[in-house]
């Protein structure tokens, strides 16, 4: 038996609490009859758990942000989401909110104020890392609340979430569903600790554990626990203790917990135990709840009805893909505007200055930012130090900590933060200290960032920065180029300059862009001086997904992007080759068009890149060319990369992995042709 304090709270509280519990109660027993009758695939029940969801939406502000997980339909029932429009959602119909295009609760609603899981699930901890934080920027007393199941608190991202949730004091609870398995695996073989409370101290923060069964002692706890913070902002940990009464999902079954446990936990159940306290406190009547139970029965079979009515997904290749990218509109277009190729939004005035490739990309993070109030940059040492490149140096004095921000050392919270950010409306620059690094947020970029806009009509508008490239003896942790990695994942643009006009223009236009853009950076590129060069001094925009002509010629089409430009300029004028030379500036999407005439005109095609050879962009580059210019071609495409090892720290080594020398005689070889 639970006991309940009802405390200073109405009567009419009280109810409205009971009947936020019956409704995910009476939902789920309904789906369950659903499943087995085959008229629903799939399904993760809260039995035993409703507790927990319905105390915490009904205790927080209708426009707080909430992230909850498979067993929280509460959270969604709570904001009063329409039944037949969640079980549209559940049978995969385009009325959902996904379009289809997702299951049960991985979708989000900005309308409701919830963002809906992953399967990785720890992945969310930093996405409310983010929404807290646009919070505080806008200064908005808000609390945002996010889910982690005890098993997937052993995930790498729960560690990175609190951390910089506590580094940076954002007003975030994180919510504990502590069940006692995850999936099969019980606590004792996830963590040795005794208590989720044992983990504040280590992140200087607040520590609670209830009843996660007992709607009141929830519904008071959040109550008190999020007005507190709305107004002195910060982290705190809450454990739910509690237990599910079905399997993981139903396929999964019940077999491997202890049967006792079934009895123990069957006792405490929330919703029975709820309604006797009501009853035996004279507050409901048989005849109210009966009333009550059958309003949600009607609700429920009305929203089946509606939903078996609706008419099946007609598949629309178009459709589909168009909804990988949100629409980016710039105002100003123009073409050609002077000698740069392709700006789509002119500079203000013709002064210009010689800039360096890194002076270029510092240029235009400023002058983003000036035009972007919006504009948050995160990253390692950023700040104070100006990045390990010192691009930032003097953005801490000229736009303050709140948007100029040092991390810790959490790629994948700060990543995820930046996806916060993005859903509050704001915009986000995260630099990588190295691309390398980013192997550590990969989840967040491929699962997240990517496949948003597709899911749920979110778009995450993202700039990764990524110092890249080898040629400084770094070695094979700091010289990786890493961004085929990335090429074979839809929504994502990968953005890579190799000039200082070009570096500026694209920056700016990557940071419009509204979808998740990584933009590549080379490093011996950085400071070169030969590549200095006339650059606008005032804002401009390049067309991101447009390759440009680095020169014209007729006897061969050199196809390349970032220091294989430079390496192909300096050979073929050496050697008085009359090739045309294509930087993509753009990888993802690829300028197919350009690279279609470019060939078509010369009959001959390499395609050169740093990256190592296997699986490099280069081979669907030469993949393409082959389909879909075989009749123009004289010769065999050629592509050339660098060695398939790990980049070397030897500087003789690292000059032998490159591909410069072995690119010259794979042209040679193909002029002979």
């Amino acid at each position: 038996m639970l006991i309940f304090n009802k405390k200073q709270y109405s009567n009419e509280l009280l109810i409205s609490l009971y009947e936020a519990l019956v409704k995910p109660r009476m939902i789920e027993e309904k789906m369950l009859i659903l499943l087995r009758q085959g008229k629903v695939s799939k399904w993760f029940s809260g039995i035993g758990q409703e507790a927990i969801s319905v105390g915490l939406v009904q205790a927080l502000h209708a426009d707080e942000y909430i992230l909850p997980l498979h067993r929280n339909l509460g959270v969604f029932t709570g904001r009063k989401i329409p039944f037949a429009k969640l079980f549209s959602q559940w049978q995969g119909n385009m009325n959902g909110f996904s379009k289809g295009r997702e299951r049960s609760f991985h979708f989000g609603t900005n309308e409701y104020h919830i963002v809906g899981m992953i399967s990785q699930l720890g992945a969310m901890l930093g996405v409310a890392d983010g929404i807290a934080l646009a919070n505080i920027l806008k200064g908005e007393k808000k609390v945002t609340v996010v889910f982690s199941g005890d098993g997937g608190a052993s995930e790498g991202d729960f560690h990175e979430a609190l951390n910089t949730a506590a580094v940076w004091s954002l007003p975030v609870i994180f919510l504990i569903e502590n069940n006692g398995y995850g999936l099969s695996t019980p606590s004792n073989e996830q963590f040795k600790f005794k208590s989720f409370t044992d983990k504040g101290v280590g992140y200087g923060m607040e520590a609670y554990s209830i009843d996660g069964n007992n709607i009141l002692d929830v519904y008071d706890t959040i109550n008190n626990l999020s007005e507190s913070i709305r107004n002195n902002p910060r982290p705190v940990i809450l454990e739910c203790m509690t237990f599910r009464m079905r399997g993981h999902e139903e396929a999964s079954g019940t077999k491997y917990v202890p049967q006792e446990l079934f009895e123990i936990w069957g006792k405490k159940d929330p919703v029975s135990n709820y309604e006797n306290y009501l009853l035996n406190e004279g507050i409901l009547t048989q005849e109210k709840i009966a009333g009550i139970r059958e309003i949600i029965k009607k609700e429920i079979d009305e929203g089946i009805e509606t939903v078996e009515n609706e008419a099946d997904i007609i598949p629309n290749t178009a459709f589909e893909l168009n909804d990988i990218y949100m629409p980016a509109s710039v105002a100003d277009s123009v073409a050609n505007y002077h000698e740069l190729q392709h700006v789509v939004v002119k500079p203000a005035s013709e002064n210009k200055s010689r800039k360096r490739y890194v002076d270029a990309i510092s240029d235009g993070l400023r002058q983003a930012m000036e035009k972007h109030p919006e504009l948050v940059l995160m990253g390692q040492d950023i700040a104070d130090y100006g990045g390990v490149f010192k691009i930032t140096q003097g953005f801490l004095e000229q736009f303050g900590k709140g948007r100029v921000r040092n991390t810790p050392l959490c790629e994948s919270a700060i990543l995820g933060a930046g996806y916060g950010l993005a859903i509050k409306g704001m915009k986000a620059m995260v630099e990588m200290q190295f691309a390398d690094f980013v192997s550590v947020g990969f989840n967040q970029i491929v699962n997240n960032l990517a496949k948003s806009y597709y899911r749920w009509g979110q778009n995450a508008d993202v700039v990764v920065r990524m110092p890249t490239g080898a040629g400084v003896g770094a070695g094979p942790f700091h010289s990786q180029s890493n961004e085929a990695w990335f090429f074979h994942v839809p929504g994502l643009k990968i953005v890579y300059p190799a000039s200082p006009a070009d570096a500026k223009g694209l920056l700016i236009a990557a940071i419009n862009d509204p979808n998740p853009v990584l933009f590549f950076e080379h490093k011996v590129l950085y400071r070169m001086v030969e590549l200095e060069e006339e650059v606008y001094d005032d804002y401009y925009m390049l067309d991101l997904h447009k390759a440009r002509l680095v020169q014209a010629g007729n006897e061969i089409s050199i196809i390349t992007y970032g220091a294989g430009v430079h390496w192909a300029k300096a050979y073929v004028k050496e050697q008085g080759i009359d090739a045309e030379i294509i930087d993509l500036r753009c990888l993802l999407p690829w300028d197919k068009e350009t690279v279609e005439a470019s060939v078509k005109k010369t009959g001959k095609a390499i395609v050169l890149h740093e990256d190592t050879l296997t699986g490099g962009i280069g081979a669907e580059i030469a993949a393409h060319i082959a389909e879909h210019c075989f009749s123009f071609l004289d010769a065999p495409v050629k592509r050339v990369g660098s060695l398939d090892t790990p980049v070397p720290f030897n500087m003789d080594l690292e000059q032998n992995f490159l591909p410069k020398e072995r690119f010259k005689s794979a042209l040679q070889e193909l002029l002979r042709f």
